[in-house]
């Protein structure tokens, strides 16, 4: 468990504004105007994360917008983490938040998946290999994107708290709660039979 130290909001309010303003970087929108691609936002769900950069066609501005949204949760807790686990904490919170509201395009943001795995990679990166199985196992057996990276945020803060990784635990059920409402119409598209499905066509 980490030392909440209250004398050190200072810190904790700059790991915090430092994190939301990196997570709020919306590397689709700039990778697809980059690319000549326009804005992302007309494209597919009107997303600017990567699952919506992949609709796009363009695999490899899809990868740079997934690899960006991935290390704008990575970079701001190994910065944060100099100051000790909480500001890390509360810096991958902050990112996470960011990508989900960020402040440059009105707060519309993405879902928040890789920006999560990005966190893990920075928290405990563990997490980043539970993350990978459950969500590759998911995927294979079921074929739905969106239900696998459910799968899989749900175990994470399971298998931290298995662990003994009590503060990763609680910020990924966090987390983890912000995702699922944030997907609220995938679920019910898989409740309904309806979502799309790797691969599938159209």
């Amino acid at each position: 468990m980490v030392d909440w130290d209250s004398s050190l909001w200072p810190i904790w309010l700059a790991c915090v504004a430092g994190g939301y303003l990196v997570g709020s970087i919306p590397f689709g929108l700039i990778f697809a105007r980059l690319f000549g691609l326009g804005d992302i936002r007309k494209i597919g769900s009107g997303n600017i994360g990567a699952t919506n950069a992949l609709r796009t066609g363009n695999k490899p501005m899809a990868a740079l917008t997934l690899a960006g949204d991935v290390l704008k949760g990575t970079v701001p807790v190994l910065i944060a983490s100099r100051w000790g686990g909480e500001a890390a904490i509360l810096a991958g919170l902050a990112a996470f938040l960011g990508h989900l509201f960020p402040v440059w395009v009105g707060f519309k943001g993405g879902k928040g998946v890789a920006t999560y795995l990005g966190i893990l990679l920075g928290i405990a990166p563990i997490g980043v290999l539970v993350f990978a199985v459950v969500w590759l196992s998911v995927a294979f057996l079921f074929r739905y994107s969106s239900l696998a990276a459910l799968a899989a945020t749900l175990v994470v803060p399971v298998v931290y708290a298995a662990l003994g990784y009590m503060d990763a635990a609680a910020l990924t059920a966090i987390l983890t709660a912000i995702v699922y409402i944030r997907h609220h119409a995938n679920i019910r598209r898989l409740l309904a039979g309806t979502e799309g499905k790797i691969g599938a066509k159209g």
